[in-house]
C-alpha cells in the first residue's frame, strides 16, 4: 500500500513571524511535535511514521531546510576530517591525499590539512580543537606518541603508509618488507651482485621495513651491502641525487641501486644522468610507492606499486568505521605491494 500524504491541514500550530528564517523550532510548532522529534524525523532517526510524515510535510510547508551548523551540534559531529602530512612537495602523499578525500567526500566529509611538526604536544591540541571528527596519520616516525594520544581523548583515529610499534588505532599500510624483497629478488634474477642503497630514514617504518626486507633477501643469496655503497637519508630528491653521486664516487661502485622511496629514485635517476650514466646499461636504478610521475617517459622507473588508491580507500573505511563506533576491534590492514618493471633495470654488464 502506498504511502499517502499528510494533509496540511493536519499541522497544527502558528506559522513563523515574517522576516526571520525558518527554525526547526517553527516546524515543531506548525507539527504540533517538540523540537527533538523534529530533528530525529529530520535525519532519519526512530519515530513514528505518522509522525515523520507530519514533520515532513510541516517542513515542506515552511521551506524548512536543515542547517549543517544546527546537525552539527545535534550530532556534535563536524563531518570533517583532519589528514596530518608533513611534506607535500612529495607527490606520493598527493596522490594518497587525492585518493582519501575522495573516498570521504563520498561519504559526506570533508578533509583539513594539518602540517606534521617536531611539536607533537601542539599538533595534538591543534588536533583536539580543530573541530574534526577523526584524524588520519600518513607521516610519523616510529617513537611518535600521537596514536596514543588519540586513542586517550577518543579521537577517532587511522594511520595510513606509516605505524608505530604499537597498535593504538587503526592502521593501513604496504607490506614495505614483502615490497623490498621483490626489488632484492629482481636484482638477483638480473645477476646483480654488486648492490647498493638509498634507504629512508630507520626512525620510519617505511625505512626501517623497506631495508630489512631488501637486506634479508641479499643475505639469503650470500650477497652483502658494502657499507660504502648504502646511504640512509630524508626523502628527498635532493638526498637521493647527492646520496647517488657518493656512492658511484665510492671505491665500491655497485652495478645497482635500490632507493627506497620514488623521490629518493628520481633523484639518483637524474644524478646518473648528470654524470653521463646510462640507465640500464651502467646502472639500475628501482624505487618504491609507484607514485604516478614514475611512469613518465622521462624516468620510465622500475618501482614497486604499494596500492596507493586501495590503501587510501581502506584507511578512510577504516576511520569512518571508528567514527560511528569509537569502541570497535583496532584493526591493521596490510596491503600486499607488487613490482613494476619499466626501463630502469637490466642485467649488468658482462
Amino acid at each position: 500500500m502506498a504511502e499517502q500524504p499528510i494533509p496540511r491541514k493536519r499541522a497544527q500550530g502558528r506559522l513563523p513571524s515574517k522576516g526571520g528564517p525558518v527554525t526547526s523550532y517553527d516546524v515543531a510548532r506548525l507539527a504540533g511535535v517538540t523540537q527533538p522529534t523534529v530533528s530525529r524525523a529530520m535525519r532519519g532517526d526512530r519515530v513514528a511514521e505518522i509522525t515523520r510524515l507530519r514533520v515532513l510535510a510541516a517542513a515542506e510547508q515552511l521551506g524548512y531546510v536543515p542547517s549543517d551548523a544546527g546537525r552539527s551540534l545535534a550530532t556534535r559531529r563536524t563531518n570533517r576530517i583532519g589528514v596530518v602530512v608533513a611534506d607535500l612537495r612529495n607527490h606520493f602523499y598527493l596522490e594518497v591525499l587525492t585518493a582519501f578525500e575522495r573516498r570521504l567526500a563520498e561519504a559526506g566529509f570533508q578533509v583539513t590539512l594539518f602540517r606534521q611538526t617536531d611539536d607533537e604536544d601542539a599538533l595534538l591540541s591543534q588536533l583536539s580543537a580543530g573541530g574534526v571528527d577523526g584524524v588520519a596519520l600518513t607521516s610519523l616516525t616510529l617513537d611518535s606518541r600521537l596514536p596514543r594520544a588519540l586513542r586517550e581523548r577518543r579521537l577517532p583515529g587511522v594511520l595510513l603508509n606509516r605505524e608505530t610499534g604499537r597498535l593504538d588505532v587503526d592502521v593501513c599500510v604496504s607490506d614495505n618488507v614483502a615490497g623490498s624483497r621483490l626489488v632484492a629478488e629482481r636484482l638477483l634474477e638480473l645477476g646483480h651482485r654488486k648492490v647498493g642503497a638509498v634507504f629512508g630514514p630507520a626512525d620510519t617504518s617505511t625505512g626501517r621495513d623497506r631495508a630489512l626486507g631488501f637486506r634479508e633477501a641479499l643475505a639469503e643469496a650470500g650477497v652483502a651491502l658494502h657499507p660504502a655503497a648504502c646511504r640512509e637519508v630524508e626523502y628527498t630528491h635532493a638526498s637521493g641525487h647527492d646520496a647517488l653521486l657518493g656512492i658511484v664516487d665510492s671505491p665500491h661502485r655497485p652495478t645497482a641501486v635500490f632507493c627506497a622511496n620514488d623521490v629518493l629514485a628520481i633523484g639518483a635517476v637524474n644524478a646518473a644522468k648528470s654524470r653521463g650514466i646510462s640507465l640500464p646499461e651502467d646502472l639500475t636504478i628501482i624505487g618504491y610507492d609507484d607514485m604516478e610521475m614514475s611512469a613518465w617517459e622521462v624516468f620510465d622507473l622500475t618501482t614497486v606499486r604499494q596500492g596507493t588508491e586501495t590503501m587510501a580507500a581502506t584507511a578512510a573505511e577504516l576511520l569512518l568505521r571508528r567514527v560511528e563506533d569509537p569502541d570497535a576491534e583496532v584493526r591493521r590492514v596490510v596491503v600486499r605491494p607488487e613490482l613494476v618493471i619499466r626501463s630502469t633495470d637490466g642485467p649488468p654488464r658482462p
